[in-house]
């Protein structure tokens, strides 16, 4: 999930569990002479196997061990990583990629174009979150030695900027057939997982490369991760002073932080809402009919939402696609406003005069008062939600559809195409219903066939974007926003796509 990357403001770990993780951060800092960088995480890994692997929120646990085939600039632009050059042909079809001939992997392995084709294909038919961003790679070929040959199915406006992230990260063929891939990573990044030090689900320690190709990004000879699993927990190392840097949690945080002599860098890359995802009412009917789903839009008190839920760190709005993108309109952040009388009106309309039950799923990592608000906000037109606790089969069962919506936190992606290809089109992973929608998929194909900027496609992405909107595919509330905080010793460039600053982007200030 490129859904910071998809988290449902949620972490993996209890109170008590992170509580005690706190204790567990050495006090070094970046001016000693050997510098140790502290981050501060909040979302665990889910696996460092590439072909499993997420970004976001998880993007530095595989920096520091990884390299991608490209990198981002701070502001999106595309820059040479493992590949210094790339070149489209004329269809835009077929990319071919010079690599570096001077990097090795940390078992000695050498990196080379066969190994990056293997790797590339192996995340388009692997498990992560984002594979669906390669199901248009019809081949990834090695013509030499470091001479990389990928073949799409059609142009992809993205493709070199999922080469930037979990896409396009690069393992050993060491890890392709090896169990513990998911915990011993061989990459041919800056660092190498310090396993001894590392306590997994908590703590990872990770150990400078001294053969490293471009060392002189990673200033720190050590990085400790350690993943904070509630507020509280994450505070009290703000306050403490063991991290150097950390996302927060919530904007509620952003006063201790800055009282504790932390800077803070504000920015929004995700919304807040529902997924109304049984577009065809499979699961259940009256999710089927489009009243309904503007009914929801219609119950949901957006501006006290945003206070109740972030203490006002959010911007109303209902549509997904963020300022950044193409498919931006300040008009549609209004389109509905909230109206008790309106939404009832539009359920008898759908037949729903007396409303419906909704079953929704629910999770110990959200506090129970959110889903009371929701609760009560869509009871006041007649809807009863039926909240169904979840464990660990909670994503999988939201994206297999066991439920015809849920509530979520999903990234807002900066360009028109990542967002229709992250949520919107029949293979999405985020359209777990498979809807397939003929405008909409009208509308994406014009978009991903024309140049980017070009003024059809961004009058196809308004167009598209409007029309999601009006047929209420999504319920959001607000866009969050997030805040990145560091201490005095400690400087960051916040990346314009992600939900962290990139790990070569952070450096000891003096």
């Amino acid at each position: 999930m490129k859904h910071s990357n998809t988290a449902w403001r949620m972490s993996a770990l209890g109170a008590v569990a992170a509580l005690a993780l706190t204790g567990c951060a050495t006090q070094g800092n970046a001016s000693d002479e050997n510098p140790t960088l502290r981050l501060g995480v909040v979302t665990p890994l889910a696996s460092f196997a590439p072909w499993e692997a997420s970004w976001a929120n998880q993007s530095p646990y595989l920096q520091a061990v990884y390299d991608t085939l490209l990198h981002a600039d701070t502001d999106g632009s595309i820059m040479p990583a493992l590949a210094t050059e790339w070149s489209y042909d004329d269809s835009r079809t077929v990319v071919t990629f010079t690599l570096r001939d001077d990097v090795t992997f940390s078992d000695g392995t050498e990196f080379t174009a066969e190994v990056a084709a293997e790797n590339i294909l192996r995340f388009r038919d692997g498990t992560s979150e984002n594979a669906a961003f390669l199901t248009g790679v019809q081949s990834a070929v090695a013509t030499d030695t470091h001479t990389l040959v990928v073949t799409l199915v059609e142009p992809d406006p993205a493709f070199l900027i999922y080469m930037t992230q979990n896409a396009g990260l690069q393992g050993s063929p060491a890890m392709w057939d090896d169990p513990a891939a998911q915990t011993e990573p061989i990459g041919s990044g800056p660092y190498l997982l310090d396993e001894e030090a590392t306590v997994a689900g908590s703590t990872w320690v990770f150990e400078r490369r001294d053969d490293y190709w471009d060392a002189e990004s990673y200033p720190y000879d050590e990085i400790e991760m350690t993943l904070y699993g509630d507020g509280t927990a994450l505070m009290n190392a703000v306050k403490g002073g063991q991290v150097d840097a950390t996302p927060l949690q919530s904007g509620t945080q952003l006063a201790e932080a800055e009282a504790a002599g932390y800077r803070a860098e504000i920015s929004e890359f995700d919304w807040t809402g529902f997924v109304l995802a049984d577009r065809d009412g499979a699961v259940n009917p009256a999710l089927g009919d489009v009243r309904v789903r503007q009914a929801i839009n219609h119950a949901l008190d957006r501006d006290g939402l945003a206070e109740a839920l972030a203490a006002g760190w959010g911007t109303p709005t209902t549509q997904i696609f963020r300022q950044t993108s193409a498919a931006y309109d300040p008009s549609l952040d209004d389109r509905y406003p909230y109206d008790v009388e309106k939404a009832r009106e539009l359920l008898a309309e759908a037949g729903y005069p007396d409303g419906f039950t909704l079953a929704m799923p629910k999770s110990d990592f959200v506090p129970e008062a959110e889903y009371a608000i929701y609760a009560e906000q869509l009871g006041a037109i007649g809807i009863t939600v039926e909240w169904e606790m979840t464990g660990d089969d909670l994503f999988g069962r939201m994206l297999g559809g066991s439920w015809a919506a849920f509530p979520m936190q999903l990234q807002a992606d900066a360009t028109a195409w990542q967002g229709i290809q992250f949520s919107m089109l029949p293979h999405s992973t985020w359209n777990p219903f498979k809807t397939e929608d003929a405008t909409v998929v009208e509308l994406a194909q014009t978009i991903r066939m024309g140049e980017e900027g070009a003024e059809e496609q961004a009058a196809a992405a308004q167009e598209l974007n409007a029309y999601i909107v009006e047929q209420a595919w999504y319920a959001p509330a607000f866009r969050i926003q997030s805040a990145y905080v560091t201490n005095d010793s400690t400087r960051i460039a916040r990346q314009a796509d992600n939900a962290v600053p990139y790990l070569w982007n952070i450096k000891p200030a003096n």
